[in-house]
């Protein structure tokens, strides 16, 4: 059997969230005795998002909530502007990868169809095959930014290893989670892209019903990577006000976050975080 094959069989459930990874063998030089061990690894897998019939994306990610994924691709992505005009989902075995097949409203299906015209290609950045520039940098939705504490940052950023058993498990995934305006981790999904991570827990929100449009300005997302351009996109898109990232912003998030009036830090690990745009200061 492949690997791919083995992961899909590796699904288990670790805290109510999914795992999907697969052992291999490798060698660990310096170590006692012949050095071969198991370690387990991620799994990556081409998923192809179908549309009433018509594949518009193939994406790379965790084999996992992939019903969290779809939808959230499809909110942030301008697909659907909202959770109902997703009809029916089906995840599909697809040759070497797997098919998320949607049927969804009409309208929304023409508003696609006509947008695949100025269209060549997609990647996981969201930007190739766009033919001009004003097509490729859209305007962030206008967001109202929460009032958060250094105390609530710190406090997520201490806990959301604790939330991601797929990174503890394998060192390669991704995670994403919505917290809220105290602290407390809420909602968590992982991917080996941070894309699709941030799409998973925006997908995850929509469908709980526990968190409603309202309430996305009344917490932060915490994010495992680099706050990049289309992470200020995605989460401005569902009305998130505040976006706290791991690692750096870059500059187009920053003036994005500007634009759109989202709370956006960078650099947050225990002891220290960086506010690059604050619209309450």
């Amino acid at each position: 059997m492949s690997i791919c094959g083995d992961c899909i069989m590796s699904v288990g459930d670790q805290g109510g969230t999914a795992s999907v990874y697969t052992s291999v063998e490798v060698r660990r030089p310096g170590v006692a005795g012949p050095g071969i061990t198991m370690d387990d690894v991620a799994c990556e897998m081409a998923i192809a998002l179908v549309y009433n019939g018509i594949s518009h994306a193939v994406m790379m990610a965790s084999p996992l909530q992939l019903d969290d994924f779809a939808l959230g691709f499809s909110l942030t992505e301008g697909i659907l502007a909202h959770p109902d005009e997703l009809y029916e989902l089906e995840v599909l075995e697809a040759g070497n990868g797997l098919r998320i097949e949607m049927s969804v409203a009409a309208e929304r299906f023409a508003k696609l169809r006509e947008r695949r015209r100025t269209l060549t290609g997609r990647t996981g950045c969201g930007l190739c095959g766009a033919e001009s520039l004003s097509a490729a940098i859209r305007p962030a939705r206008r967001v109202t930014a929460p009032a958060l504490s250094d105390a609530a940052v710190q406090g997520a950023i201490a806990n959301l290893q604790h939330h991601q058993p797929l990174q503890a498990q394998t060192g390669a995934s991704h995670g994403a989670a919505w917290c809220s305006r105290e602290g407390r981790i809420v909602l968590v999904r992982e991917d080996v892209g941070r894309h699709n991570a941030l799409d998973k827990l925006i997908g995850a929100m929509q469908r709980s019903g526990a968190i409603s449009s309202a309430d996305c300005s009344g917490g932060f997302v915490l994010i495992s990577s680099r706050a990049s351009y289309e992470m200020v996109q995605k989460s401005c898109a569902v009305g998130i006000g505040a976006l706290v990232a791991v690692s750096a912003p870059t500059s187009l998030a920053i003036e994005q976050a500007r634009q759109a009036g989202q709370l956006l830090i960078g650099f947050a690990r225990p002891g220290r975080h960086v506010i690059y745009h604050n619209p309450l200061q």
